[in-house]
């Protein structure tokens, strides 16, 4: 099961305790707010696209919506996301789950300029009722991202 993989990804850190597992769902942004008691901007949503021949994912603010044109922008393509049946098979982790850690290999890693204005985060742990809590220079070192990219908009005021 994929959270098992993620809390052996962070065993390595020694921070496989911090992983929360919640008796409620946690699928959604605001799910996963309720379960953590936090406002739905701090869940780290990670958002799963195809882009040429391989997926990569993008960890962006739970009020962050993907803009189209920055995305092209930014890689050179229109925004496809995968398929619910192709996010398993590609990244490793169930909708609901997805999250940067313990991902299949060659699966590319941004994060969105929208979790900066945070001190901590809560990216899902590869369930669909898991969380752990980061801060930006955690996620940033535990997620092994290629880099950060400025792709989503509404998050601003």
């Amino acid at each position: 099961m994929a959270i098992e993989k993620v809390k052996e990804y962070f065993a390595r850190f020694g921070m496989e305790g911090r992983v929360r597992e919640f008796a409620v769902s946690s699928a959604t942004v605001e799910l996963a707010a309720k379960a953590l008691g936090c406002e739905p901007c701090r869940i780290a949503k990670t958002l799963s696209f195809m882009l040429g021949s391989g997926p990569i994912l993008i960890v962006a603010a739970g009020d962050a919506k993907i803009d189209n044109p920055k995305y092209k922008a930014q890689f050179g393509a229109k925004a496809k996301m995968l398929t619910s049946d192709e996010v398993e098979a590609l990244i490793g982790h169930g909708v609901g789950g997805v999250c940067p850690f313990a991902a299949k290999e060659g699966v590319a890693v941004y994060l969105d300029e929208s979790l900066r204005r945070f001190e901590t985060v809560f990216p899902a742990c590869g369930s669909a009722n898991s969380a752990i809590e980061l801060t930006i220079e955690e996620l940033e070192r535990y997620s092994g991202f290629a880099s950060w990219v400025d792709v989503c908009k509404g998050w601003r005021t």
